[in-house]
């Protein structure tokens, strides 16, 4: 997200902690395999030491991302209640009349059906609508609408 304080769902909040929990591990994993760089090696120890900085620098980028997001959602509070945002749970009615209840959230969680990422098209089409509204978005089959049903 764009700097912007926004709110996350529990769910996101869990799995955001989840994975700075691995990567930690990982990072201190990585850190554990860097040696001296005044010691001498040749040219392939040298580059498999330069190869683990750059993954140690990644890690490092990846855990402060993911830090600040942390930081940007408490700032931001819970998730609106009438307008869908990152963090909502929303009932949708699709074209074919099935309605199915969906959390707006910004990590996907593996095997989560109800999960729509803020990203997605069905999700960007949520982002800031109201009960009532039809939101057009884009499938691997073509254009399709669905109907704001509810919040929460």
């Amino acid at each position: 997200m764009a700097g912007e304080a926004e709110p996350i769902s529990a769910k996101a909040r869990e799995a955001i902690e989840r994975d700075l929990v691995q990567l930690r591990a990982e990072r201190a994993a990585v850190a554990g395999t860097l040696h001296d760089t005044d010691s001498t090696g040749d040219r392939a120890d040298q580059a498999d030491e330069l190869q683990r900085a750059e993954e140690l620098s990644r890690l490092d980028d990846r855990i402060e991302a993911l830090t600040l997001r942390l930081k940007q959602a408490t700032i931001a509070g819970p998730p609106d209640a009438d307008v869908v945002g990152v963090g909502s749970t929303v009932s949708v009615r699709f074209a074919d009349g099935t309605v199915e209840r969906v959390e707006i959230g910004e990590v996907a969680e593996e095997l989560d059906r109800t999960l729509v990422t803020a990203d997605s098209p069905l999700g960007r089409a949520l982002l800031g609508r109201r009960a009532g509204d039809v939101v057009e978005y884009d499938t691997p089959q073509g254009p399709a609408e669905a109907t704001v049903v509810s919040l929460g």
